[in-house]
């Protein structure tokens, strides 16, 4: 993550200082003291604690200076005792296992940021990032990994310019791992094919619940319970009308005119692959339908679309994060800009860090190119499509 890696960059910096503002505490201490209280815990503590945030050349020369601001002290305030040498023996002690600390630490901190660069190049091969241009829209996407585990996570997006229109996912599959990613590949897979064969946007959500359905079948273990929440949208080849079907996931905002619009869907839908629970493919009165609501995409708006480790990050309180105050203010018609707003603003709301992966998709229609619909409104006009 970007601003992550940069705040957490910032805070490395300034505990490396640490162990050198110990030793001048140390150093301070004795001599307001007048040698009356041993500050020599302070002193070996100074090793020990470089040991994890220093390199090893930086572990051994702390220990080399609390060694020399020790008898920096001696000689400026007595006579050196036996007492003495056993302290700075120890002293030097502790600075050889603080040394072997650290190469473990370094060792340890190697294979994870390995197993780190490993994930990200299978993250990048199964989901590369999208055109920067689609038709008349603006592309922008990111992807931002909780560092707590070097796992591949589950989250997808996608868009497809088709002879249909535009068409664009983003899905949360449940579960980490190869597993997920096995589960990410084939539905990717599925709706670059439904896109290109499927003349409208229930026949794209059916084929995508369909193939959940086959790969639930065919799994064993976690992956035989998984499921993805997900947003399927198309935009119009006109441009004059965006379809969105949501199948249990957060509903995407629509950020125009200073004002951040949840797009929420008139009927409540299931995950894919949890079809079988419902009446219907995602709850659907009737099996074979497919709830899409229609909205209109004005000129110069952006359409955000995201998984649950965004609106999920929680603050120290427990709160979860709202993107709606975060986007409401104006906006240039880029989508880049609007998701390094919301990046920056749950980066604030979380003290740094995320707490599950994150995947952002934004869309910009051009201002000077869409197509008005005639009886488009600023608001949803929900309906169903078969």
């Amino acid at each position: 993550m970007r601003n992550g890696r940069r705040e957490a960059g910032e805070r490395e910096r300034r505990l490396r200082w640490l162990p050198a503002a110990l030793l001048a505490s140390a150093f301070v201490l004795d001599l307001a003291l007048l040698n009356n209280v041993s500050t020599f815990p302070l002193l070996a503590s100074a090793p020990v604690l470089a040991a994890p945030i220093l390199s090893l050349r930086g572990t051994i020369a702390t220990g080399v200076a609390a060694n020399a601001v020790g008898l920096l002290l001696v000689e400026l305030e007595r006579e050196p005792t036996r007492t003495d040498i056993t302290a700075f023996t120890s002293l030097v002690v502790l600075t050889l296992i603080a040394a072997g600390l650290n190469v473990l630490l370094t060792r340890d901190r190697q294979q994870l940021r390995t197993s780190r660069e490993v994930a990200a190049a299978v993250q990048r091969a199964v989901l590369p990032d999208p055109p920067h241009r689609v038709g008349r829209l603006t592309v922008a996407s990111r992807y931002e990994v909780a560092h707590a585990e070097a796992a591949i996570g589950g989250d997808l997006f996608a868009i497809h310019e088709t002879p249909h229109g535009i068409r664009m996912i983003i899905a949360d599959v449940r579960g980490k791992g190869l597993e997920a990613i096995r589960t990410v590949n084939a539905l990717l897979g599925s709706f670059q094919e439904a896109c290109l064969h499927r003349p409208d946007l229930p026949g794209v959500v059916r084929q995508l619940e369909e193939r959940m359905r086959v790969t639930i079948e065919q799994a064993s273990g976690a992956e035989a319970e998984s499921f993805a929440t997900a947003v399927v949208a198309e935009l119009a080849p006109d441009y004059s009308e965006l379809r969105i079907a949501v199948r249990g996931h957060a509903a995407p905002l629509l950020v125009h005119d200073g004002t951040a619009l949840p797009l929420e869907p008139a009927v409540s839908s299931l995950p894919l692959g949890l079809g079988a629970l419902g009446d219907g493919p995602g709850g659907a009165p009737d099996r074979d339908e497919v709830p899409v609501d229609r909205f209109e995409l004005p000129a110069g708006a952006t359409l955000v679309l995201y998984t649950d480790g965004i609106n999920e990050a929680r603050d120290a309180d427990g709160a979860f994060f709202d993107l709606v105050p975060a986007l409401s203010r104006p906006f240039p018609p880029d989508p880049d800009a609007v998701l390094d707003t919301v990046l920056d603003a749950v980066l604030r709301h979380t003290g740094g860090t995320l707490q599950d992966d994150a995947a952002l998709f934004a869309v910009t229609l051009d201002a000077d190119t869409a197509v008005p619909a005639p009886d488009a409104a600023p608001g949803p006009r929900h309906g169903h499509n078969a």
